[in-house]
């Protein structure tokens, strides 16, 4: 199960420009997020990495990468025809492969020495199987994310047999279907962005957009369904944290994050303190 190629995709409609914002990283350095996640992924031991993009973007992306960009291959969503789709259109460039997925507008924050994409696909090479990774989420947050019910592997932390996968489930919905031994009251295992699939996956969507025609709408999170019959699918809950940056205030706090762990810590946190000193109450 050796990883050699990633997708990021970042065609959606309300997604296309996040990759393209500049951040200060860990190092103090500006860099788009696009730059920070392909160090995600370099960091992971992948290097041969495809992006989807909406038909146009390509030369924004393509300097936003900065000197990453000749490690980048094309592929445009002709169409907004979900997310499902936008990956499917990655399909010839995967090939018979596995593969690492990561969502254009998330960013990730490990808690360790190894990022949280060399977490998932250490994890996949040792399972010799997909691996989704998955995050603990309160019932709160269950509108903006996929989740997974299933079994904990026995004598595995954090490791999961996954049997269901539904795409934003309500609060009922998830207390009815996706109970996971363990997880405190109220909270779910949702997708965390960042996936390791198998070939099978492009199959089981290559189907999927055959039976919706040119206008249809293809999801992932119903294939993945599928997939869990197939084959053996586990999630895994990584030593991270995932920061959506699509979301309200997520660039905002995606920021905070990476400054936080990064060398300016003390600076960022004077900062902070002063601000909220010098800001009255309301």
């Amino acid at each position: 199960m050796q990883i050699k190629k990633a997708i990021i995709t970042a065609a959606g409609k309300n997604q296309r420009t996040l990759p393209l914002q500049t951040l200060v990283d860990r190092d103090g350095q500006p860099k788009s997020a696009l730059t920070i996640i392909i160090e995600e992924v370099l960091k992971a031991g992948v290097e041969d990495i495809g992006v989807v993009v909406c038909p146009g973007d390509a030369a924004a992306y393509r300097a936003a990468a900065g000197g990453y960009a000749n490690r980048l291959t094309f592929m445009e969503q002709p169409a907004p025809l979900g997310y499902g789709h936008a990956v499917w259109c990655a399909h010839a460039f995967t090939g018979p492969e596995p593969f690492l997925l990561l969502v254009g507008d998330h960013l990730y924050l490990s808690d360790g020495a190894k990022g949280c994409a060399q977490q998932l696909v250490e994890a996949a090479f040792a399972e010799a199987c997909a691996v989704s990774a998955v995050q603990a989420t309160h019932e709160s947050k269950l509108p903006y994310y996929g989740a997974v019910g299933g079994q904990l592997v026995a004598g595995r932390k954090g490791l999961y047999q996954i049997s269901q996968v539904i795409e934003k489930p309500t609060p009922t919905e998830a207390e009815q279907k996706l109970i996971v031994p363990g997880l405190r009251a109220g909270h779910y295992l949702c997708f965390f962005g960042m996936h390791v699939l198998t070939p099978a996956v492009m199959e089981v969507l290559g189907e999927d957009v055959a039976a919706a025609g040119p206008n249809g709408g293809v999801h992932l999170s119903p294939a993945l369904a599928r997939l869990a019959v197939r084959e053996r699918y586990l999630a895994c809950e990584l030593q991270g944290r995932r920061f959506d940056s699509g979301v309200k205030y997520g660039l905002l706090t995606a920021q905070l994050a990476l400054a936080l762990a990064g060398h300016d810590r003390d600076e960022v946190l004077a900062n902070l303190v002063d601000l909220l000193a010098r800001t009255p109450a309301r």
